[in-house]
């Protein structure tokens, strides 16, 4: 049975919430975030740059992170704030359908580089001597390059199978972007190969990232462990402290979105949880670096230091 349908030109977003009086707060508060967003993953990318013993494989890595970071806020942000100040929440279906490739192609690609950033710090520890030779400038680029294509193959094919649904039904959005499982429940025409696609390239890229960075680790911990000097220890597993934080917040909140089923699907948590990982992550990487990683803070003295004396 042939079913009538009309194009959608557009969609409407609800948002966060419609109390018209935390719209004025939440507008400063992802303001501000957004800002401190933007200056950290500049800044990182910028003292990486200028400082000559941060051209390593590491903070090639990390500048690539910051990067994408950087791209995945602007993605989700702009839009989010302007529709705290507007009455009329809409965005159209292209413009939907191109937040939507950037969202999953930026995401994937994040945690593709984390990682690549594990299988980094595997080596640094499991196999110091190596080092230079196996995270040459060659592997570097490879290990970027496959990230942003898993990233962009992924989203390419997700966005496709979404956007070949039928929106007949309400056009307003239960979210403050364009996600996969709010888009879902607007379909009039059957999700289930949707669903079945996103979990098994969820899978791909989230649970195969995340494997990479369990086996790394897994041969990391051993390593360690078998150093006999309790300060040998403590200085060794520093190197990676800050990338594992990054990790355990990133697949936390990735995990707990995707891989569970869609009957758990509930809209005011997976709200939070897509603040924290498009709005909250990208701010928290970069000072999660330099706050907890000696050489980044180091440079920061340094570049400040010079800063202070020009003026």
């Amino acid at each position: 049975m042939e079913m009538n349908t009309t194009f959608v030109a557009e969609f409407t977003l609800l948002g966060l919430t419609n109390e018209y009086a935390l719209q004025a707060p939440l507008f400063a508060f992802f303001l501000l975030v957004y800002i401190v967003t933007l200056m950290d993953n500049i800044g990182i990318m910028a003292l990486i740059r200028i400082t000559p013993h941060l051209h390593s494989p590491m903070y090639f890595l990390l500048f690539h992170l910051s990067l994408v970071d950087l791209c995945y806020s602007s993605v989700i942000t702009p839009n989010m704030l302007a529709n705290f100040l507007s009455e009329r929440k809409a965005i159209s279906y292209y413009g939907c359908a191109v937040q939507l490739f950037f969202f999953i192609d930026l995401g994937a690609t994040d945690g593709l580089l984390l990682a690549a950033m594990a299988y980094d710090r595997y080596v640094a520890i499991c196999c110091p001597l190596l080092y230079h030779t196996i995270m040459s400038k060659r592997c570097c680029y490879l290990l970027v390059s496959i990230a942003h294509m898993g990233g962009f193959v992924q989203s390419l094919i997700q966005t496709g199978c979404t956007f070949r649904l039928h929106f007949c039904n309400s056009h307003q959005l239960n979210h403050f972007m364009c996600d996969i499982l709010p888009l879902l429940q607007l379909s009039c025409t059957k999700t289930l190969i949707n669903e079945i696609v996103l979990l098994i390239f969820g899978s791909i890229t989230s649970a195969g990232s995340l494997l990479v960075v369990l086996v790394s680790y897994f041969y990391i911990i051993t390593s360690v462990l078998r150093i006999s000097s309790a300060v040998g220890r403590q200085k060794t597993f520093t190197t990676c402290a800050s990338h594992f934080v990054c990790v355990i917040v990133f697949y936390g909140t990735v995990l707990f979105m995707y891989l569970r089923p869609r009957s758990s699907y509930s809209l005011d948590q997976d709200r939070v949880a897509s603040i924290f990982y498009t709005v909250i992550i990208p701010m928290l990487n970069p000072l999660i670096y330099s706050f907890r990683n000696k050489d980044v803070k180091g440079a920061l003295t340094k570049a400040m230091g010079r800063h202070v004396k020009s003026t």
